[in-house]
């Protein structure tokens, strides 16, 4: 029994509780946040390296054999996202301590990031389709008390909306996970995969099959179900928006990839062909969206739909080079998406607005930030050799090998309009006449602010450049969600 794949999920949820005491103390609350992280993270890092050496790792509580107890799996594509998960959290902590106010993070902000994190490194990390359920409650939770943190009008109308459709969509959850149980009877995903592997995925698996794209589909904003995203969003923090942005839209990605790999494989015609269709409708979205505002918080909100539907279009296709495609750029994602809001965010600090008609000339006197911001930006649309591109290139090859050429194109043309999008936000708020703002920037709370993003724009772009670094770990991902049986495998065989 390995019990060390548990301390990403546990380390935080012990600092999350220890962090509900002392909430006036505000350097004992910074400290321990990031202590924590810190601890968690260099676990994730430890446990990724022995999932590459040893193999998938698992353990079953209460040393009940497979799949009757409840089991926690770390394979490679688990173990990549918690410990990128870790890693941006890690900065976003950090970052926020010149951001958050100090009434905000003298109300829970710490346990709520703690917390989140527990959810989302168990829905990471569970073998099991009903905790997947459980841990998606833990980070919702959550989530509903940084999104409200504050109390301000934007953010009780915003999260109104978020928790209103969360509730119909965890409600949604236990419903499906309930006829799946019906049919199969068994809640272990690898028992799971098994079972229909044996009747062959008959029509109700098929219903079931597309009742949970709904379900995650909710949760990860595909089109048409991601019209939540961008007021709940724009209406949080922006180191919470930074969070939101980075994790939470992951997860549901996360939950479509590990079903429609793992066991909801025997129907591709109808599933996966619907699946890429609403991945193609939530890419068109996104852009529209992204081109259509002026407010920055809103294009790169946007920008999160565009990227869940280029994921989903590479798990679509069901083949190994897109498969890796879709985890390269997930990791990519994840990274850049963290530091993009950060770095709007600074631009809003400086300027006190998000309306990029009342921004310009900040270049003059940021030059730094204006060419971070510019290879932040180069990177989410796919320039080479930014971390955009391997895994943009990837799906596109496994749409050309899956013989959808004309979808794989617009993939590849998607890349202009992000682009564009974000290029608009550089022209506006760096070039151009400077303009007169009434905010007064503290030097000391911009470089708190400008240190930690910096460092996570350069992570990203060594991701980039580094590629084949990381190749070896996305290879072994990809065989893993391409190969269900390696899964099963490791997960069903005794200790």
């Amino acid at each position: 029994m390995n019990n060390f794949l548990l301390l990403p999920i546990i380390i935080p949820f012990f600092f999350g509780m220890i962090l509900m005491f002392g909430q006036k103390n505000l350097q004992y609350q910074r400290s321990f946040a990031l202590f924590g992280v810190g601890i968690s993270l260099t676990s994730a890092i430890f446990l990724l390296f022995k999932v590459k050496i040893d193999g998938i790792q698992k353990v079953t509580f209460g040393d009940w054999p497979v799949p009757f107890g409840i089991t926690m799996v770390s394979d490679m594509v688990s173990a990549l996202l918690v410990t990128t998960t870790l890693l941006i959290t890690f900065f976003i902590v950090w970052y926020g301590f010149g951001l958050i106010t100090k009434e905000r993070e003298r109300f829970f902000y710490y346990p709520g990031i703690m917390f989140i994190l527990t959810g989302v490194n168990g829905a990471f990390t569970t073998g099991d389709i009903f905790n997947l359920f459980v841990f998606f409650e833990v980070l919702l939770m959550s989530s509903y008390l940084l999104i409200v943190l504050g109390g301000e009008k934007e953010q009780f109308k915003g999260s109104i909306k978020y928790i209103l459709i969360n509730v119909i969509s965890s409600a949604l959850f236990v419903i499906t996970v309930a006829l799946l149980y019906s049919v199969v009877g068994t809640l272990n995903m690898a028992d799971i995969a098994v079972k229909i592997g044996e009747i062959n995925q008959p029509g109700i698996i098929t219903v079931i099959a597309v009742m949970f794209l709904l379900v995650f589909g909710l949760k990860a904003a595909i089109f048409p179900l991601y019209f939540w995203l961008p007021t709940s969003y724009a209406a949080a923090p922006i180191p919470v928006l930074a969070l939101f942005g980075a994790l939470l839209t992951k997860v549901g990605i996360y939950a479509i990839t590990r079903t429609y790999t793992l066991f909801f494989v025997h129907d591709l015609s109808y599933t996966h062909d619907l699946l890429m269709g609403l991945a193609i409708l939530t890419i068109i979205a996104g852009c529209i969206g992204a081109l259509a505002y002026f407010d920055v918080k809103l294009i790169i909100i946007y920008n999160i739909v565009i990227a869940v539907g280029v994921i989903l279009f590479g798990v679509s296709q069901m083949n190994e080079v897109a498969l890796k495609g879709a985890m390269f750029y997930l990791i990519h994602d994840m990274l850049i998406k963290a530091a993009l809001f950060m770095l709007i965010g600074i631009v809003i600090y400086i300027t006190g607005t998000s309306d990029l008609r009342k921004m310009g000339g900040l270049i003059k006197k940021y030059p730094a930030l204006g060419w971070f911001y510019l290879i932040a930006a180069f990177s989410l649309a796919g320039i080479p050799p930014l971390s955009g591109f391997v895994g943009k290139l990837l799906i596109v090859q496994g749409g050309f090998e899956a013989e959808n050429m004309w979808s794989s194109i617009f993939i590849l043309a998607s890349s202009l309009l992000v682009l564009l999008s974000v290029i608009r936000i550089f022209l506006y708020a760096f070039w151009g006449e400077v303009k007169e703002t009434t905010e007064v920037v503290d030097k000391k709370v911009y470089t708190n602010l400008f240190v930690p993003t910096v460092l996570l724009v350069l992570v990203a772009v060594v991701y980039g450049v580094g590629t084949e670094w990381v190749t070896p770990f996305m290879d072994d991902a990809a065989n893993l969600l391409n190969d269900p049986s390696i899964y099963i495998d490791a997960v069903m065989k005794g200790d």
